[in-house]
C-alpha cells in the first residue's frame, strides 16, 4: 500500500495569549483604514499538537472528535485541512491535539492550535520557518481562506511568546517590540493579575462579526481610537513598572469595549465585573471578543479578598506566569 515517507514524531507546544491594552485593533476592518496597536502577553497555558506517522494511507485526527480519511481534501476540520494543504501534506499522519483550557474563552486557543499545528508540520518536513512566517501563515488560514472574522492578534503572540507590543500597518505588516521589562515588574504582574473562568463559552465569530461591521459602519470608531490609545498608554506604564496605572487602563479598556457592541457583556459578567471592583480590583476586562470566557482582574492587593468573593459566586482563581519561548518543537524523534 503507498504510504507517506514521515519518519519523526513531533510534539509541538504553544502558548495562549493574554491581552494587556489595545485589542481589538488588530481586526483588518479597523487597521486597515487607521493601523493598529496592542500590547499581549503568551502564558502557561498550552495548546499541544502531536504528529505522528501513519503506516498505512490516510489521516488519522483526534481533536473534540474523531476523524479518519483518505487524504487533506476529506478533512472536515477546517484549520487541520487548510493547514496540511499550505505545507502540502496529503496523508501519511496521525494528529491529535489538546490543551490546558477549554475552547471558545477569551486566550485564543484557535490561534495557538493553527500555529502549534503549522510548526508541528514544517517540522515533520525538516522545514524551518521563522515565526513571523508561522503567524502569517496562520493569519492566512484564518483570515482569506477560512474568512473567519479574526485579526492578528492571537497567532502572532502564540508563534514570538513573551510581553511584546505589536503595530500593525495599513498594509497588514506586523511590527514587533519585546517590552524589556524587569524582572521585579514581571514578578509583580505575575502576582497581581488574576484570572477567574465565568464558566460560559461563546463562539467569538458572532461577537467579531458585529464589532468588524460596527467599526465598518462607523459607529464604533472612536471607541476603537480610544482602546489604540489605551494600548499605548498601557506600553508606557509597564515600561515604567507604574502598574497600578496599567491596573487603571484596565479599565478604562473595560469601559470602551463593552461600548463597541451590545454582545461583549451580560448580566453575569456585570455582576462579576462589580464583585472584584468591590473588594478592591483595580482594573479588569473580559478576555478575547467578550460574552464569556475568562475575566482578567488586576490588584495591587486585596487578593485573598477578591478571590474569596469571586469563588462565592462560582468563579475559582486559575493562576497563570508569562511563557517566553513561543511556539516550540519540544519533542522530536
Amino acid at each position: 500500500m503507498e504510504t507517506a515517507n514521515y519518519s519523526s514524531t513531533i510534539i509541538s507546544r504553544t502558548p495562549l495569549r493574554l491581552p494587556l491594552g489595545g485589542g481589538g485593533t488588530d481586526l483588518p476592518s479597523y487597521y486597515k483604514e487607521y493601523g493598529g496597536f496592542f500590547v499581549s502577553a503568551a502564558i502557561n497555558k498550552y495548546m499541544n499538537i502531536v504528529i505522528h506517522p501513519r503506516i498505512v494511507k490516510g489521516l488519522r485526527l483526534a481533536y473534540s472528535k474523531t476523524e479518519i480519511v483518505n487524504n487533506a481534501d476529506e478533512v472536515e476540520h477546517p484549520i487541520i485541512r487548510e493547514a496540511l494543504r499550505k505545507t502540502a501534506i496529503k496523508y501519511g499522519l496521525e494528529i491529535l491535539s489538546f490543551a490546558d483550557v477549554p475552547a471558545s474563552t477569551g486566550l485564543g486557543s484557535s490561534g495557538s492550535f493553527a500555529v502549534g499545528l503549522l510548526r508541528g508540520l514544517h517540522s515533520v518536513k525538516h522545514e524551518f520557518v521563522g515565526p513571523a512566517d508561522i503567524a502569517e501563515e496562520a493569519c492566512d488560514i484564518s483570515m482569506n481562506i477560512l474568512k473567519e472574522p479574526s485579526g492578528k492578534q492571537d497567532e502572532y503572540v502564540a508563534s514570538f511568546g513573551g510581553i511584546r507590543a505589536y503595530k500593525i500597518g495599513k498594509n497588514g505588516k506586523v511590527e514587533i517590540e519585546e517590552l524589556k521589562l524587569p524582572q521585579s515588574t514581571i514578578a509583580d504582574l505575575e502576582s497581581n493579575i488574576m484570572l477567574f473562568y465565568t464558566g460560559l463559552t461563546r463562539e467569538s465569530r458572532e461577537v467579531l462579526s458585529k464589532q468588524q461591521k460596527n467599526i465598518r459602519s462607523g459607529s464604533s470608531v472612536e471607541q476603537m481610537h480610544k482602546i489604540k490609545e489605551i494600548g499605548m498608554d498601557s506600553k508606557k506604564a509597564l515600561e515604567k513598572g507604574d502598574l497600578t496605572r496599567f491596573g487603571e487602563l484596565l479599565h478604562e479598556h473595560w469601559l470602551a469595549k463593552r461600548s463597541v457592541t451590545d454582545n461583549m457583556t451580560n448580566d453575569f459578567i456585570d455582576k462579576a465585573v462589580e464583585t472584584a471592583r468591590n473588594n478592591g480590583a483595580i482594573g479588569e476586562k473580559i478576555l478575547g471578543a467578550g460574552g464569556g470566557g475568562f475575566l482578567m482582574v488586576y490588584a495591587d492587593e486585596n487578593h485573598k479578598k477578591i478571590r474569596s468573593a469571586m469563588e462565592a459566586i462560582g468563579m475559582p482563581e486559575h493562576r497563570v506566569r508569562f511563557d517566553f519561548e513561543g511556539s516550540k518543537v519540544i519533542y522530536n524523534i
